[in-house]
């Protein structure tokens, strides 16, 4: 069948007006009025469909979404986008708004059991569910009423004894309830230098320079990759730094701490992220080698020119731009304003964002995750059985950084009494605690899923002292027994 399937665009200002003698054209490009007026910000999701057509209705559920997360957004549109294209082309273009519960049920067929479907794990089956289920329960509010029924069958939740009464809930009873809930993909240091020399830095799995290698930017891949797992920054987080967050080295100073802003921190979860010493020093000979020979390069192309209503900080001292007469600190500038922040230098314009890519513009987040496909696929050829994601590193540096502050913390309270411990608790907290605060979690709830990693890591400790052979080995000869005592 060669049905197109619903595409997945992000709204943007200043498109270029198209180059049409039509005059209707010319009268309705507007464009950028019209986002303005229904508050539309770039970087919103919309969904076109098989036919050019282009959903007011549906395509509004991505604006009472622009509170969310940047990755919410995209990965709800890429989840409805699948869902659609299943309509139109498995269920005889079948409009959202009639769909069945027959309908969903032969799209969990597809999805998860058919031979010639993709075969989805759970994990990313009830993400989803879970996606659809709320574009319909806000599809069939009452006050919008643009779908007839939700063909998401619901059950009613279960409630923990431990919450007591409380008001009944409705869940997708179509979800597993199989899927992994405490698994943690995390890679050990040893694991991720491995996984990194091979995979970033062009190396065989025994150490040595691989000729074949024709990766570019291994430095910047691999500086980038070390100050993830050191850190436990997101994608998207550690994507938007700009320079103005690169603190400088402090001689003897082990860690070095910066203020990662709220407008590029996930939920708003503004905190400090610490350097170590060897990631930050890596990061500045980042930026004075390969981002430099970047910049030189889109500087002799003429790319910053080409900026469309570029920021520009007049004073590097000073980070602040103008926006509509307004004075506004970088720090207060989201993902896609920093996009187009550049500073003005004795040598000209250059970007403020920290990572760029080999033309010397800012770095995407497609582009990093790239980058770690083709490390694993570096691991695959090599025979090297070991896979990383950006999360993952996030779960590293989360278990790493948990389990030595629990043996550092456990280790000095074995030798107090009640009363220092409690004094030690007060003045140094619990160590999970820390760690959602470098991590960003708005609960300690979601922090804890990492004490299961770390219970299976000493579980695997543990293990490891058991000896391999249960009896002893019996020898060669046996001796001849031993004469009975008259």
């Amino acid at each position: 069948m060669n049905e197109l399937p619903w595409r997945v665009f992000y709204t943007r200002h200043d498109l270029p007006r198209p180059q049409t003698p039509d005059p209707l054209i010319s009268t309705l490009w507007d464009l950028d009025e019209w986002l303005d007026e229904h508050d539309i910000l770039d970087g919103t999701p919309y969904l076109i469909g098989p036919d050019g057509r282009y959903d007011v209705e549906l395509n509004s559920y991505f604006t009472q979404l622009a509170a969310s997360p940047e990755d919410t957004q995209r990965a709800a549109a890429s989840d409805l986008k699948l869902w659609l294209t299943f309509l139109w082309i498995s269920r005889g273009r079948t409009d959202w708004r009639e769909a069945t519960p027959e309908d969903r049920a032969a799209y969990k067929q597809w999805r998860t059991a058919d031979p010639r479907g993709p075969h989805v794990d759970w994990t990313t089956w009830d993400r989803e569910v879970a996606t659809v289920n709320a574009f319909y329960q806000w599809a069939i509010h009452p006050k919008r009423a643009y779908a007839a029924e939700n063909p998401i069958i619901q059950r009613e939740a279960r409630a923990h004894p431990s919450q007591g009464h409380r008001t009944v809930t409705m869940t997708p009873a179509e979800s597993s309830h199989t899927g992994p809930r405490n698994e943690v993909v995390w890679l050990t240091p040893e694991m991720y230098r491995s996984w990194r020399d091979v995979g970033l830095r062009g190396y065989t799995p025994a150490g040595m320079p691989d000729p074949s290698f024709r990766g570019r930017f291994a430095t910047r891949n691999a500086t980038y990759s070390d100050q993830m797992i050191r850190t436990g920054m997101r994608l998207c987080e550690q994507t938007s730094l700009s320079l103005f967050e690169l603190p400088h080295q402090v001689p003897g100073k082990a860690n070095t701490r910066t203020w990662l802003p709220e407008a590029i921190a996930k939920y708003g979860s503004a905190r400090w992220i610490y350097l170590p010493s060897s990631s930050l020093k890596a990061a500045w000979d980042y930026v004075e080698e390969e981002r430099a020979e970047a910049v030189e390069y889109a500087r002799e192309a003429g790319l910053y020119e080409r900026i469309r209503n570029p920021l520009i900080v007049a004073d590097p001292s000073d980070p602040f731009v103008v926006i509509e007469g307004q004075r506004i600190a970088v720090e207060r500038l989201d993902h896609a304003e920093r996009r187009r922040l550049l500073i003005e230098t004795p040598d000209g314009l250059e970007p403020a964002t920290l990572w760029l890519n080999e033309l010397g513009m800012p770095s995407a987040r497609s582009c990093w995750q790239e980058v770690f496909k083709a490390a694993n696929r570096r691991c695959t050829g090599h025979r090297l059985k070991l896979r990383a994601h950006p999360h993952a590193l996030r779960h590293s540096f989360a278990v790493i950084t948990l389990e030595q502050l629990w043996r550092g913390h456990l280790k000095d309270m074995a030798e107090m009494n009640p009363g220092q411990r409690q004094t030690h608790q007060m003045v140094f907290g619990d160590p999970l605690n820390w760690v959602r605060l470098r991590l960003g979690h708005r609960s300690v709830l979601t922090t804890l899923r990492y004490l299961h990693a770390l219970q299976e890591l000493e579980m695997e400790t543990r293990m490891a002292l058991i000896p391999q052979d249960w009896e002893p080995a019996a020898p060669l000869d046996d001796p001849a027994p031993e004469a009975m005592p008259a």
